[in-house]
């Protein structure tokens, strides 16, 4: 395959433990195990390019969130052997809190994000604490001063970051909630982000409770399972079964490879 990328989920922190009504707009009244949620951001190698796809929280943001962050991102891509400097291009796959912090410590690179994405975000829906909670203020506005300094790449439904990596607005969690579609030797993977926080809300279609619109979230599923053809290349943005099913890649961080093949199948 001509544009073949490796991908890699970093974990930087995990938030235990969640019951079920926490996970899921429907939960199974009968399921009672709690679980854990935890928190990724990943990296896609390839091409002589390394791509970050978003950029966790801080622990300024930990604190006032009560959040246990194991280590910064940008410390966690260090460890994995990546600066911060040397990232030339970031998808943010929306601007909430946990995966649009530390968009000041990538002096190098550009930001690639939905129009509506951004629209959502500074528009009268952030009038309503229940939409706005996920926000962080901060990350919002030093996105804005990137816009204003002309490092921002608007794609407006589906774009193109490089060849074979490619940007689909699905909104549903977040009006401009994009997932990104990655070429690899097992074909396309997709990295869900907020699509899908568990594997469990695209299985059983039910809706993790935080959800702007329920029915893009409905039809996002749809549009996850056309992008990557095969039910185990999809990645779920917070399920702790990816740290379970994919070969650690690295023994100094929570890195795991997603190019590979996972030790258990969804394929029914």
């Amino acid at each position: 395959m001509e544009n073949a990328y490796e991908i890699y989920a970093l974990r930087y922190a995990t938030m235990s433990p969640r019951t079920p009504h926490m996970n899921y707009l429907l939960p199974d009244p009968h399921e009672t195990a709690a679980s854990d949620l935890d928190y990724f951001v990943w990296l896609v190698r390839g091409g002589g390019r390394d791509i970050l796809v978003d950029t966790g929280f801080n622990a300024v943001e930990a604190g006032l969130r009560n959040r246990k962050l194991t280590l910064n991102p940008v410390d966690a891509l260090a460890r994995f052997g990546v600066g911060a400097d040397a990232i030339k291009d970031v998808v943010v796959t929306h601007l909430h809190y946990d995966h649009a912090g530390n968009l000041d410590l990538f002096p190098n690179a550009r930001f690639h994000l939905q129009d509506r994405e951004m629209s959502y975000a500074t528009g009268r829906c952030m009038c309503f604490g229940g939409l706005r909670h996920p926000f962080s203020v901060e990350h919002v506005t030093l996105m804005v001063r990137h816009v204003y300094s002309e490092r921002v790449t608007f794609h407006s439904g589906e774009g193109e970051v490089a060849p074979g990596v490619t940007v689909h607005r699905v909104g549903g969690h977040s009006d401009g909630l994009q997932v990104v579609r990655v070429e690899t030797a097992r074909g396309p993977v997709v990295l869900a982000s907020d699509a899908a926080h568990y594997y469990g809300n695209l299985h059983r279609r039910s809706p993790f409770p935080i959800v702007y619109n329920i029915g893009d979230m409905c039809q996002g599923w749809e549009i996850v399972e056309r992008l990557a053809g095969h039910p185990d290349r999809i990645i779920p943005g917070h399920d702790p079964i990816v740290a379970a099913i994919y070969p650690r890649a690295s023994d100094k961080v929570d890195a795991f490879a997603l190019h590979k093949t996972p030790s258990r199948s969804f394929a029914k």
